[in-house]
């Protein structure tokens, strides 16, 4: 969730990934207590593994609803109905905004049912309300027209969906690299390993955001605990607000590693700054594009720069 920077967020990937690929059809036995593959329950905790590194394979469409919301059960029952006949095309990722309120937050909530489609990690599309049946069918289907070149996975599940037979998708042996490399925590493997997928493909989102978290969980694995006290006891050691920034992140305390860092900008120049802002932007780089933190301190930072 972009609540926190979970370390082991790259492996998550992974385990996600296999659990997709180990998932029943949907008249077999086996996930949640028996639920579809094609429909998940997400929580804050989950929101990672089931959403964001779902959406880098195929789309996932997020159902934002509450249990006392009357047209929210209206329109959950067609979606989930839908996502099953897309045999895997996308999945339905159900949010009990109530239970899960900083979800609703991160995708700016303000009435439901809200439904989300997210591709690569961010937010593609959205509408409100409980539309009917027709026009959340349309709404899908140009959903997954546009994707379709970019996730080849989608075509793959409706060939399977309309009878053909089924083709695994095969796996991105780079991909198996780098992830081989990070299961033995080979940091610099896996960075070389993600940066050779971008020289052949600069605009790979699943290899961007893998690399940025490589890289931090290289540096945070090595994070002095003490980190954090030295930085606030040497304001202009920017050494020090770097690692301190690593830090609070890695402890769930993304505003204040914003903060520290845009204050560092704000009292550096040349490349002193330089550094501070592109460590602060790779440290966006690890949460969703719409995270509201990540918004206030883009402002934030465009202010202490200009």
């Amino acid at each position: 969730m972009a609540g926190a920077v979970d370390l082991s967020a790259l492996k998550a990937r992974s385990e996600a990934a296999a659990r997709q690929k180990a998932a029943p059809r949907p008249d077999g036995d086996g996930g949640d207590g028996g639920a579809s593959p094609f429909v998940v329950d997400v929580t804050e905790q989950s929101f990672q593994a089931d959403v964001l590194e779902r959406s880098l394979q195929v789309p996932v469409v997020v159902d934002l609803w509450a249990e006392w919301c009357g047209p929210c059960k209206q329109l959950s029952p067609v979606l989930e109905r839908l996502a099953e006949a897309g045999n895997g095309a996308w999945v339905l990722a159900k949010v009990d905004v109530d239970a899960n309120p900083r979800i609703a937050q991160a995708f700016g909530v303000q009435s439901i049912p809200m439904v989300v489609a997210v591709a690569g990690g961010q937010p593609v599309d959205a509408f409100t309300g409980a539309l009917p049946e027709p026009q959340v069918k349309q709404w899908i289907g140009a959903l997954l027209d546009a994707l379709r070149e970019r996730m080849p996975a989608i075509a793959q599940a409706e060939a399977g969906a309309a009878g053909g037979e089924p083709v695994e998708e095969p796996e991105d042996p780079r991909f198996t690299a780098a992830e081989d490399a990070l299961e033995r925590g080979d940091y610099p493997a896996a960075e070389a390993a993600y940066q050779q997928i971008l020289a052949a493909e600069p605009a790979n989102e699943q290899a961007n955001a893998a690399l940025a978290q490589v890289r931090f969980l290289a540096r945070a694995e090595a994070a002095d605990p003490s980190a954090v006290a030295r930085a606030d006891a040497a304001p202009d050691d920017v050494d020090a607000q770097l690692a301190a920034a690593d830090a609070e992140v890695a402890a769930d305390r993304a505003e204040a590693a914003f903060d520290r860092l845009v204050s560092t900008v704000a009292r550096t120049g040349g490349e002193e700054r330089d550094r501070v802002r592109e460590h602060l932007v790779s440290l966006f780089e690890l949460y969703p594009a719409d995270d509201p933190r990540v918004s206030t301190a883009r402002r934030a930072l465009a202010r202490a720069l200009f």
